[in-house]
């Protein structure tokens, strides 16, 4: 698949996530580039805004396999990645495979478990496996976790651990729909939801083979040394700046935007247009009064491209 063919499938998938998700077009496009950069997102906003369907639109576009976990303070890990359940017959343990094991995983409310649940997910977000009781078992490809985090309720959520949101390739907010917006919405949900009748318009080959030709994307020296540049500027200005994961996800995901523009090599503005739900996340300040997505904005203004 070449630029072109990838760039005309991402424009036939958002078409169709349109029909259910209204208004909504950077957030759709976020989840793509995300899911052909081979990452995981994190939308953070206010319940009810259309996180679920979000995921959900978008995962039965490609035909893939889709799992929601609701996380709760009582979660445990295997209730996440699965178990070993001892079989009377054999006299042996089957292992039953958790909701971890889909090509799109959605992860409800991901701040409402505890650290320890919440880790159930940082192997298979980095390397796409999952190990239990001394057996490793690979994930689905591709493998996507899309994880809400409610923050109205700090007081009744734990904060995600720096391990965990540095794994997240972009850190979004979806907001509340216009007037004219929650009008067609209403419009269309007052009976049964547009989600459940959304067809597939892609394949997951369809979306391999797109990531391939993300992966072939060019990214010139002077850009790879324009993006180190920002990260080295980020750790200069607050307490934890931008890990060199954090760099790989930013180069990963200008690749998919040069693709979208139905480029083979990556342009200072790719990555300019990425670095903030890219790399804000990832940063920690001192102060209250700055916060990640400051640092960053500070960077892409003083920070030269040569």
């Amino acid at each position: 698949m070449d630029p072109e063919a990838a760039a005309d499938l991402v424009d036939r998938i958002v078409a169709n996530v349109e029909e259910v998700i209204v208004g909504k077009r950077d957030a759709v496009e976020h989840v793509l580039v995300t899911l052909l950069a081979r990452g995981h997102l994190l939308v953070e906003d206010v319940p009810g805004v259309g996180k679920t369907t979000l995921a959900k639109a978008v995962s039965r576009s490609v035909d893939a396999s889709f799992k929601r976990v609701q996380f709760t303070p009582d979660l445990l890990p295997s209730d996440v990645t699965g178990v070993n359940v001892f079989n009377q017959r054999t006299n042996e343990f089957d292992f039953r495979p958790g909701p971890v094991f889909a090509n799109v995983v959605l992860g409800d409310e991901i701040n409402r478990a505890p650290p320890k649940t919440q880790s159930a997910l940082l192997e298979a977000m980095e390397e796409q496996q999952v190990t239990t009781d001394g057996v490793t078992r690979a994930l689905p490809d591709p493998f996507c976790v899309i994880a809400t985090q409610n923050d109205v309720e700090p007081g009744r959520t734990y904060e995600l651990p720096v391990a965990e949101i540095d794994r997240f390739t972009k850190k979004i907010r979806l907001g509340y729909p216009s007037v004219d917006e929650e009008s067609t919405i209403l419009e269309r949900t007052v009976g049964d939801h547009p989600v459940e009748s959304v067809d597939p318009v892609a394949t997951v080959e369809d979306v391999r083979r797109a990531r391939a030709a993300v992966s072939s994307v060019d990214v010139a020296e002077p850009v790879r040394e324009y993006v180190a540049r920002l990260s080295e500027h980020t750790r200069r200005e607050a307490a934890l700046g931008v890990s060199p994961r954090g760099s790989l996800a930013l180069v990963r995901t200008a690749q998919v935007r040069a693709v979208l523009d139905g480029r083979d090599y990556v342009i200072p503005d790719d990555v300019q247009t990425e670095a903030p739900t890219v790399l804000a996340h990832r940063v920690r300040t001192e102060s209250g009064a700055e916060t990640g997505r400051d640092v960053v904005e500070a960077a892409l203004d003083r920070v030269p491209v040569e």
